[in-house]
């Protein structure tokens, strides 16, 4: 798989070699290995949906997303003030999972999907869910780990509706006093939202800051008005 290689050879992996480590080298991967390998700083891939073969990767650069820097184009406050959609917050998780994954070329094979089941199941991952009616047209997901949240992939079959779960994910994060948002590579979407790379040594650094704080992925109460969404993001960015 080509984009896969792609990624790997961009990473620089891992830190102290050249090669990708192999899951299938160590023990089998518990939901409390994800989560140490989360706060050591690796995340897992595998090369396809079908594959049972899992890498942990360490970028040499690292995306995160400023929590004080996302950018909601003139274009996309537009779209929210119409909201033509309706969202929801942990609702329908491993919908947004199998959504992230439903494309020729991913990443989340049948493991990956598993533990992230069973680690919403324990708290510890979440998602934003966006509504067409019954249909779920788009959505994110990610693992709160301290004051970090570590954004897995999104996912839209709607114009803008990954832009819209992101929106209301940002908000979500200022709200519950999260300082870190890894979004583990930049995009050209991304990018245009705001997010940008820093080197490996210093998204560790920021990442044992962050671990450190106490945030709550659900210290806000339901979905905000638009209206608020919008000004709070006026305030911060």
């Amino acid at each position: 798989m080509q984009v896969f290689r792609d990624v790997l050879r961009k990473v620089g992996f891992v830190r102290r070699g050249h090669e990708p480590a192999r899951a299938k080298d160590m023990k089998q991967i518990t939901p409390q290995i994800l989560l140490r390998a989360y706060q050591m700083g690796m995340f897992p891939m595998a090369e396809t949906r079908a594959s049972s073969e899992i890498f942990w990767l360490d970028p040499a650069e690292r995306g995160i997303m400023p929590l004080d820097g996302f950018r909601i184009a003139r274009s996309l406050a537009k779209r929210l003030r119409a909201m033509p959609f309706q969202v929801s917050v942990d609702t329908a998780f491993a919908r947004v999972v199998d959504g992230c994954a439903a494309r020729p070329e991913t990443w989340i094979n049948a493991e990956i999907f598993d533990l992230f089941c069973t680690l919403h199941h324990a708290g510890h991952a979440h998602s934003i869910e966006v509504w067409d009616g019954p249909e779920l047209v788009g959505g994110v997901y990610g693992l709160a780990l301290g004051g970090t949240f570590c954004g897995e992939s999104m996912f839209s079959i709607r114009r803008d509706a990954s832009k819209v779960a992101l929106a209301y994910l940002v908000d979500r994060l200022r709200i519950g006093g999260f300082v870190l948002f890894d979004t583990q590579f930049v995009t050209g979407h991304l990018e245009s939202l705001g997010a940008v790379e820093i080197p490996r040594a210093e998204y560790h650094q920021r990442l044992c800051a962050a671990l450190l704080v106490e945030a709550d992925f659900h210290a806000q109460q339901g979905m905000p008005a638009v209206h608020d969404l919008l000004q709070r993001n006026t305030q911060t960015s």
